[in-house]
């Protein structure tokens, strides 16, 4: 009763206090729980955005995003050059491992403080205080700008398979370009801005019913592989058949290297950390999703892979057609073969299609919310500007339009420049590792340092500091290993720009952080209450 007395009088505290920045939100204020507005006001920040999720639609939306079985054939060919079907399958479980507990452990700290800033706002206040401020504002721009490449990557990705199905539909009529690639894109992008903007209030719909077809899709496409496809001559060969195709000189190092086939598919769990000022009852729904999500996607991607790799192995001599499809999309004509027809190949490559540009839906949102954020705090040039929340829709209207301009700016580069685009696009894998590094690092040294951590619905207890300690040494070895090219000797084309870029931005921050950023930005920490 006490507690409950506790919680009331803190929560009449919140509705009527002005001292938090943001905007006068009292017209949204009831639509979240009194746990909810707790810790918005433990954390120094009003409801400006609409609390429209729950839980079954910030499941999907996260679900969605990570596509982890789609990622699993879309974007297997990296691993199947430098491991082949063994070395994809079981860096495959090791990458399911160690990402497993690295979302476990920032479930955890999303139950401590969901906010829309997730990583920075965490090192905010869980890193040792001489590295607060300098740590967050580092984590604000590798994530921010981690997250604006994701829309455009996948767009682009997207517009790469639709003309792999033209050229398998229309091989004697259809010519295919490069440039062709920069007008899909951008139809992409603009659909997806549409969902993001006129039809916002319907998004957690959106988001049950892509959920729906994530899953459906799955048996869809599964079933005909199993059904039709070419089985191996020996299962053996499959999982234990290691390949060294980029000739690294090294089979080990050959699967490391490929190990950037699932780390990919298993990115972006954090996504709904980015949408927790818009879930009801966050603290608690949060860990729940994300932890779910990360068992449903690894188990659907784990038995899409495994079949991929069976079928591939029954092609036997036939493997190497396969890779050099002149759809440039080897999983499309695996379709095409095991079905032997143009429109069922072209109707299972629709479904991976349209999941894909739901989960670009999710982007634009989770890339438009961190900015934001960000913005909210100061982090970025044109604060004010980017922190402008549209009070007829309760929208940050302004950090998506920017997030809609910068991914259609960047599919032009492509026209021109193959290379350029690249090194942009590359940002995303290592910049999101990054902040999870840094994120599960403050936290493993608050728990060494037997320092006491907020309350919260989902605690790892005793296994914490294990969790936080494997999962940090497997996100260093992803880091490191998402800088290696696909061979040890590229041509620009082939090369892996991700350490230019990445070194780019952070210098650059740098840069802005010695000029003003460290004269305006003080991080969240400075905003959170000690105590209610």
């Amino acid at each position: 009763m006490k507690n409950e007395n506790s919680l009331r009088s803190t929560v009449n505290m919140i509705e009527g206090d002005d001292t938090a920045p943001g905007t006068d939100s009292d017209n949204i204020q009831d639509e979240g729980t009194e746990v909810d507005k707790m810790d918005m006001w433990r954390m120094g920040k009003q409801q400006q955005l609409r609390r429209n999720f729950r839980f079954f639609s910030i499941f999907g939306f996260i679900t969605v995003l990570m596509a982890t079985w789609e990622a699993q054939l879309s974007g297997s060919i990296f691993g199947l050059i430098n491991g082949g079907t063994a070395g994809l399958i079981w860096t495959y479980i090791g990458t399911f491992a160690g990402l497993m507990c690295a979302i476990i452990s920032m479930a955890e700290m999303a139950s401590m403080a969901p906010t829309t800033g997730g990583q920075y706002h965490w090192v905010s206040e869980f890193s040792p205080p001489s590295a607060q401020k300098f740590l967050s504002y580092l984590v604000g721009w590798v994530c921010v700008l981690g997250w604006q490449t994701g829309s455009v990557l996948v767009s682009f990705v997207i517009a790469s398979q639709v003309q792999g199905l033209a050229i398998l539909n229309y091989p004697d009529t259809y010519q295919p370009e490069r440039w062709h690639l920069t007008p899909i894109t951008i139809a992409i992008l603009t659909a997806c801005m549409t969902f993001n903007t006129l039809f916002y209030r319907h998004l957690p719909l959106l988001e049950t019913l892509a959920l729906v077809l994530h899953i459906t899709g799955f048996f869809g496409i599964l079933i005909p592989l199993w059904v039709m496809g070419p089985r191996p001559a020996s299962s053996r060969e499959v999982f234990f058949t290691f390949t060294d195709g980029g000739g690294w000189g090294n089979t080990g190092l050959s699967c490391l290297v490929g190990m950037l086939s699932p780390v990919f598919g298993f990115l972006g769990a954090d996504s709904a950390t980015h949408m927790s000022e818009e879930l009801r009852n966050a603290s608690k729904t949060l860990p729940r999703a994300m932890i779910i999500t990360m068992v449903l996607n690894g188990t659907l991607g784990f038995v899409m892979l495994v079949t991929f790799c069976m079928i591939l192995g029954g092609f036997g001599d036939g493997l190497d057609d396969i890779l050099s499809t002149a759809t440039t999309q080897p999983f499309i004509q695996v379709f095409y073969e095991v079905v032997q027809n143009k429109s069922g190949a072209t109707f299972m490559t629709c479904i991976i299609i349209l999941t894909e540009a739901c989960g670009v839906i999710n982007n634009i949102a989770t890339s438009s919310r961190q900015l934001w954020a960000f913005a909210r705090d100061k982090g970025v040039p044109f604060s004010g500007w980017f922190a402008v929340v549209q009070s007829k829709n309760n929208l940050p209207v302004n950090s998506l339009i920017f997030t809609y301009v910068f991914a259609v700016s960047v599919s032009f580069i492509s026209i021109g420049s193959s290379i350029a685009f690249n090194v942009i696009t590359s940002l995303g894998v290592a910049a999101l590792l990054s902040s999870y590094i840094i994120s599960v690092g403050c936290m493993a040294v608050k728990r060494i340092r037997g320092e006491t951590l907020l309350p919260s619905h989902f605690r790892l207890g005793k296994m914490g500091l294990p969790l936080n300690l494997f999962s940090f040494l497997f996100l260093v070895l992803s880091f490191v290993m998402s800088f290696f090219p696909p061979t040890p000797q590229p041509a620009a084309e082939a090369m892996n720009w991700t350490v230019v870029v990445y070194g780019a931005v952070i210098l650059f921050s740098l840069v802005y952080y010695a000029i003003r950023g460290r004269h305006v930005y003080a991080g969240p920490v400075s905003y959170v209450r000690k105590s209610v």
